[in-house]
């Protein structure tokens, strides 16, 4: 492996989690959320792989990102949506890449209004307060004769705020008030869902749903399991392997001392790669199938990990696997959640592909 960590990213996986996403969702059409590069693993080699899978819609950020997304799918009859809005200054780009603009307020439909235009989608604020057409603002839409008349209106969507937990009240309460607003905007499709929208049942599908962290392997809830495979590991090389006596401490700050003789490894990962510094003392690698701790902070480049069961599998070269199948439970030991661990891995590791695009 060299000298420095890389991220293994598995697109077969990725392609079973929209299939298993697809049959959740029953007759609703299932999109895929690929914005900020694909929570971070590199939407230009995955979106062509859900293309083969027969994913059909797709939900970015900004026009930038619509524009890379449609160049990776190589043109093509895809529909790609910005969910950010509509920005007059990008105009020529949503044409000329043919991007839908998903409009959250009042100016964006007047500055979406002046044309040349495409296809729209109207996002309804239902209770997140975030981003959206405030309820009194999509009434008064609904309202006035004509407004709408001229737009190639395609979707209306809300955002779950609290789909995690299935049993929050939040849920039905949006869906409701979704229900009361959207059904007066038909014939354009109606979108709720995300991966924990999904996972709600299908009151929550309606015409399209848009999973994003389901693709990718995990759930936005810690504690709910789920059905999706691991599509991501940092493998990091063992770069120095030690004998620490009872009593010697390990790393910055002598945070840990070790409490009898161990065998220590210095794997080459470190906040630099991403890797949170919140794991410090408390986050753990993988070697062959043994579970090795993390010892002390970690540091830039660098962490050492208690190996004393992993000497079999150190001798075979095995190196040191985050992540994988223990996404969430490492996201639990960061108190944060997978979408903040994928997004927040650094350019350096080596992004290598397995499955075909």
């Amino acid at each position: 492996m060299g000298l420095s960590a890389r991220l293994v990213i598995d697109r077969d996986a990725l392609a079973r989690n929209f299939q298993a996403l697809r049959k959740l969702a029953g007759g609703a059409e299932t999109g895929a959320s690929i914005k900020a590069d694909a929570y971070g693993l590199g939407a230009s080699a995955l979106a062509p792989r859900l293309a083969r899978e027969g994913c059909r819609t797709f939900f970015v950020a900004t026009p930038d990102e619509g524009a890379e997304l449609r160049r990776a799918l190589g043109g093509g009859e895809a529909d790609i949506w910005v969910l950010n809005g509509y920005d007059p200054a990008a105009r020529q780009l949503y044409v000329d890449q043919r991007l839908g603009a998903v409009l959250n307020q009042a100016r964006e439909l007047a500055d979406f209004a002046q044309g040349p235009t495409g296809p729209c989608a109207l996002h309804l604020d239902t209770g997140m307060n975030r981003r959206g057409l405030p309820a009194r603002d999509a009434q008064a839409l609904i309202a006035a004769p004509g407004v709408l008349d001229n737009l190639d209106l395609r979707i209306v969507m809300s955002h779950l705020a609290c789909a995690e937990d299935p049993a929050h009240a939040m849920n039905a309460a949006q869906r409701t008030h979704f229900m009361a607003l959207a059904d007066r905007l038909r014939p354009a499709r109606l979108s709720l869902a995300n991966t924990g929208g999904v996972m709600l049942g299908a009151d929550y599908h309606f015409d399209l749903v848009r999973p994003g962290i389901g693709l990718y392997g995990a759930s936005a809830s810690l504690d709910v399991p789920h059905p999706f495979e691991a599509v991501v590991r940092l493998e990091a090389p063992v770069l120095q392997v030690r004998a620490v006596s009872s009593g010697e401490s390990v790393g910055y700050g002598a945070s840990f001392t070790a409490p009898r003789d161990m065998l220590t490894a210095t794997a080459a990962v470190g906040y630099g790669d991403g890797l949170p510094r919140a794991l410090s003392g408390k986050g753990f690698a993988r070697i062959g199938q043994a579970r090795a701790p993390l010892l002390g902070r970690v540091s830039m480049d660098l962490v050492v990990l208690d190996v004393t069961d992993c000497e079999a599998e150190l001798r075979a070269g095995a190196p040191a696997v985050f992540l994988g199948a223990d996404l969430t439970e490492t996201a639990r030991l960061a108190d944060t959640l997978p979408y903040e661990l994928l997004t927040g891995l650094s350019a350096r590791p080596a992004r290598v592909y397995e499955g075909a695009l």
